[in-house]
């Protein structure tokens, strides 16, 4: 899944513009997140990110100007992939079936990358102003996709579609999650699980709440 960047933050020096230096960020975040998984936040330093992504350490520090600006990159690409697998399971131009694949095959697909990375990141890395603001606009986006994703999968559902996209959001990311720190994601099995758990969860049939008199 391609990597977004859309604007640096307020910890990032620069975006990159050109090909070669994406795909320069794409190097240098996989070998931070990489390394991340390995050794953990007080295991990680920028001079061997640089040297695992086969960079010098100024290329690094052209873009991320410590190692706290380089892991909110990682985390803001996670967010972006997100994202990018909830509005294409919510695409009203593909076939149903191919929306519940979209989402199950791409969460998978996004915690699988670097799946490691994800407990530390959760457990054991700081957070600055910068990067709670970051998360807090991530958790709305989240949201508000989730409940487009709803929407489009129970368009007659009567009740309340906020609680209904949270239920789904739930269900799903803690059932992913924990398959990652159980070592599970390539499982068949648990694909096959996990699309059943949604196409029931979203094929249910719903009846008005009955009012009281």
């Amino acid at each position: 899944m391609a990597t977004r960047i859309p604007e640096p933050s307020a910890s990032m020096r620069k975006a990159p513009k050109q090909a070669r230096s994406r795909a320069t960020i794409d190097a240098i975040l996989d070998a931070a997140a990489h390394i991340l998984g390995e050794r953990g936040w007080q295991g990680l330093t920028t001079n061997d990110v640089a040297q695992a992504a086969g960079a010098s350490i100024g290329s690094l520090y052209q873009y991320f100007p410590n190692k706290l600006a380089l892991i909110e990159a990682v985390r803001r690409r996670h967010f972006d992939d997100v994202l990018a697998v909830l509005h294409a399971a919510a695409d009203r131009s593909a076939p149903r079936s191919a929306r519940i694949a979209a989402l199950v095959d791409g969460m998978i697909a996004v915690h699988s990358r670097h799946a490691t990375a994800h407990r530390v990141l959760l457990e054991e890395c700081p957070r600055g102003e910068t990067e709670r603001q970051m998360h807090d606009r991530f958790d709305i986006e989240c949201r508000h996709a989730y409940e487009a994703l709803f929407k489009v999968n129970v368009p007659d559902f009567v009740g309340d579609t906020k609680l209904g996209a949270q239920v789904l959001a739930g269900a799903l990311a803690g059932a992913v999650h924990e398959a990652a720190r159980q070592g599970q994601l390539a499982s068949p099995e648990l694909r096959r699980e996990l699309a059943w758990l949604v196409d029931r969860y979203l094929s249910k049939r719903r009846s008005a709440p009955k009012r009281v008199v």
